[in-house]
């Protein structure tokens, strides 16, 4: 009897252990295949190594009736996640121009100045002239808040932007972007694993938008947000504030965690703690839906019309280059 009950037992431990060894056995793998330091050889290597000693290990757990292997790979993994957990962002690297300096600011009561805000002339993604200034706004004039949205494949992801608007025409765009040394490319599982620091970018809208319509093809949406001044102005602030403490203490981004909206849910949530947690933030091309349904987009429209009016891919197109590319964007919006 004692027998059979510690067959059962060890039968429901080694149930329960499989699936934990198995997700942080894969984790680890995938922490090493990205961030080990080496080439690609030397990070293949390494995670194979792992995936072969977490599976001799599981074998001798289940074959040898010994609880040895199982403390040999804790030990292990204790291991991984010490290295982990001393992979810091260094905010020093060789960074791509668009994403070569960080956005600061400064407030002074109602005025705001803001330095390296960029301003690109782009005519391929490898052809633009760099411009990064510093520009000075009046929080007495902020009147407007404008979601952008910008699909590049399925409907259900999107980038996703905040533009601010002004009484005298002016806009100002914040992105929270992937911010890429000149050796990378995007890759949203990289995005998990601390391969990627976040930039806060601020940038006029013939920049952040043109680049993105006409250079790289997205579609991309305006949904005017109902939002009043007092709560506009306090947005803002946050980015701004934000883009400070980005600037002073780099930090990684991560796809799911620390991306394009959960940022800008964060600030909200300082305006509103009870601004609700919905899927939507995450697969955000589903974003309006979750804006009608909280009170920021106009409820007496139906989405799809809010949709079809919010697309401003072909005016963006049209608009000329040295037009005021804002303007262009809006003005066949009014009149449709």
């Amino acid at each position: 009897m004692t027998d059979k009950l510690g067959m059962i037992g060890r039968v429901t431990f080694v149930a329960a252990m499989t699936p934990i060894v198995f997700c942080s056995g894969a984790w680890a793998a995938l922490a090493l295949w990205y961030r080990l330091p080496g080439g690609h050889l030397v990070r293949a290597l390494g995670s194979a190594l792992w995936v072969i000693a977490t599976g001799m290990l599981c074998a001798c757990a289940i074959g040898g009736r010994s609880w040895l292997p199982l403390g040999v790979y804790a030990a292990l993994y204790a291991i991984v996640l010490l290295w982990w957990v001393a992979i810091k962002p260094s905010g020093a690297r060789d960074w791509r121009d668009d994403v070569a300096r960080m956005l600061t600011g400064s407030v002074h009561g109602d005025r705001v100045v803001l330095d390296n805000v960029r301003h690109f002339a782009w005519r391929s993604d490898n052809d633009y002239d760099i411009r990064w200034e510093r520009h000075e706004y009046d929080l007495a004039q902020l009147a407007s808040a404008d979601a952008v949205l910008s699909h590049w494949g399925s409907r259900a992801i999107a980038h996703a932007m905040i533009s601010f608007g002004f009484e005298d025409g002016r806009h100002l765009v914040f992105s929270v972007e992937v911010r890429k040394s000149r050796d990378q490319e995007y890759s949203s599982m990289g995005g998990f694993f601390k391969q990627f620091e976040t930039i806060l970018v601020g940038a006029e809208e013939d920049d952040i938008i043109r680049v993105r319509t006409n250079v790289r093809d997205e579609d991309v949406y305006l949904y005017p947000l109902q939002i009043g001044q007092a709560t506009l102005r306090v947005l803002l602030l946050s980015y701004v504030h934000a883009a400070n403490r980005l600037a002073a203490r780099p930090a990684f981004y991560n796809t799911f965690t620390s991306n394009c909206t959960t940022l800008v849910y964060r600030m909200a949530r300082q305006i509103d703690p009870g601004l609700p947690w919905d899927m939507r933030l995450l697969l955000t091309g589903y974003l309006p839906e979750y804006l009608q349904g909280i009170g920021t987009l106009d409820r007496r429209v139906p989405i799809g019309t809010l949709r079809e009016r919010a697309r401003i891919s072909e005016r963006a197109r049209a608009a000329p280059a040295g037009a005021d590319f804002s303007r262009a964007v809006r003005a066949v919006a009014a009149h449709d």
